[in-house]
């Protein structure tokens, strides 16, 4: 029940920046910005609606999730100590499978969420890391308080973690993962993934 109302409101977030009701956008909310821009703009698309074109916006969607989520980033966070301990392989591994389980997740919740509101309330910027803080308001008036926490690379603000009414995303499933890893295995961790991303 968690993980739903998390993620309800991760895709809320994504499908309704491009609907502000403040004229606040530091250089990391504009990037977010440019970011739900085309995610709206693809959603919307005409030429995309029926099921036989799902595969192809479905494509379209992870190109642009992709080029702003930072998924090695998000992985490291969310195996923590377990994450050194791992060869390059498994990381890469676990890079791959963790960020198609995010990317499959958001896929299945990415449509039929409109007309709610977000108010940018700033941004705090401690060197390459950063916080934008949303609240998100729903057409039953409902506020929805949201964090990105941001890092910058060559330039560009990458997202590392959302958290949701002060549930954060990555530690949700750090706990999962750290359980799972204790009580069995990193393999049997990646067995898991496998067959969460396969749909077994």
């Amino acid at each position: 029940m968690a993980k739903r109302c998390l993620w309800h409101g991760i895709v809320l977030i994504l499908l309704t920046l491009v609907f502000p009701t403040t004229s606040f956008a530091g250089e990391a909310t504009k990037e977010i910005k440019e970011t739900t821009d085309k995610i709206i703009a693809i959603i919307s698309d005409p030429a995309f609606k029926g099921t036989n074109k799902r595969s192809e916006r479905d494509r379209l969607l992870r190109k642009v999730v992709d080029e702003r989520f930072d998924w090695r980033e998000m992985s490291r966070r969310t195996l923590a100590r377990h994450w050194k301990k791992r060869s390059d392989k498994e990381k890469r591994l676990f890079v791959d499978l963790f960020g198609k389980l995010l990317e499959r997740t958001y896929m299945d919740r990415v449509g039929g969420y409109s007309g709610e509101k977000v108010l940018y309330q700033g941004e705090k910027v401690d060197g390459k890391y950063g916080i934008v803080k949303v609240k998100i308001i729903t057409k039953k008036e409902t506020e929805i308080p949201v964090k990105y926490r941001v890092k910058k690379k060559k330039g560009e603000w990458f997202i590392y973690d959302i958290s949701v009414q002060g549930i954060s995303l990555i530690n949700n499933y750090r706990k999962q993962f750290n359980s799972i890893i204790i009580k069995s295995s990193f393999n049997d961790l990646m067995k898991k993934l496998k067959a969460k991303v396969s749909g077994d």
